[in-house]
């Protein structure tokens, strides 16, 4: 199989109303897709699960949300899954938030920094103490690249945890981009991301009600378990934090 058979699910596909309507849609478009993708990527996020599930998240963790998008993911992996016990591949891997160059809708480039402005202020989302799980995305997309040269290897429908960089207490990732900022000659501080105006705004606002409705990703430790990973690949590749800031922020212009 070539990477060409490989679909590639974004992964801000929640919107039930764009998401991927060529699994659940029309009988004549899913026929279409499934004889020109046999293997369908989704990278995967952590809305899947609910209370009942924290803090350690595995592969086998129950999955029931209490999101909106939340329940839109658990539907969109039951369709994925039913597409391969109709004969099709799934490969999912689970990360924290993504951060990278270039890379514009996550919190990183949304939240904590400005795209283009210099990181005088840097927000955090976080409760103090609530461990947050982070993704690199080269380091994403090295693993994937790994675990579809072994494809073969895979059950037709295969799910991993990637651990990333593991932020044990919601501090090490505004911690590096102050390093970072400092390092460039930017005097930086890092101040309490403006919970409140979101919460005054959110009904108005249907991202800002959405935003505020996934706040319990920030209020509390939720961290992915990699085992299965180790176990497969006998490895997760990780880029040293402050080089991968680094590279985020020069790639957005910040520094």
């Amino acid at each position: 199989m070539s990477l060409a058979a490989t679909r590639t699910i974004p992964r801000n596909t929640d919107d039930r109303n764009k998401s991927i309507p060529w699994i659940s849609g029309d009988a004549q478009n899913a026929e279409q897709v499934e004889e020109a993708a046999s293997e369908i990527v989704l990278p995967g996020t952590i809305y899947n699960y609910g209370p009942d599930a924290f803090p350690l998240l595995r592969e086998d963790s129950p999955q029931n949300p209490f999101t909106r998008k939340g329940a839109i993911r658990v539907q969109m992996e039951q369709e994925l899954a039913d597409y391969a016990q109709r004969g099709g591949k799934v490969l999912i891997l689970r990360a924290g938030d993504f951060f990278g160059p270039h890379a514009g809708n996550n919190w990183f480039s949304q939240g904590l920094v400005k795209p283009g402005q210099t990181p005088k202020i840097i927000q955090n989302p976080g409760k103090t103490g609530a461990g947050h799980q982070w993704a690199y995305l080269p380091d994403v997309a090295e693993t994937l690249v790994a675990l579809l040269s072994r494809r073969e290897e895979l059950e037709p429908f295969a799910s991993f945890h990637m651990r990333g960089h593991w932020d044990p207490d919601g501090t090490a990732m505004t911690a590096a981009i102050k390093h970072v900022a400092e390092r460039a000659g930017i005097q930086a501080k890092v101040k309490s991301f403006p919970w409140w105006l979101i919460s005054a705004i959110s009904p108005f606002n249907t991202t800002l009600h959405e935003m505020q409705e996934m706040r319990y990703l920030w209020e509390q430790s939720i961290e992915m378990d990699n085992s299965k990973l180790i176990s497969f690949l006998g490895h997760d590749p990780q880029t040293p934090l402050i080089e991968a800031v680094h590279s985020t922020l020069a790639g957005l212009g910040c520094i």
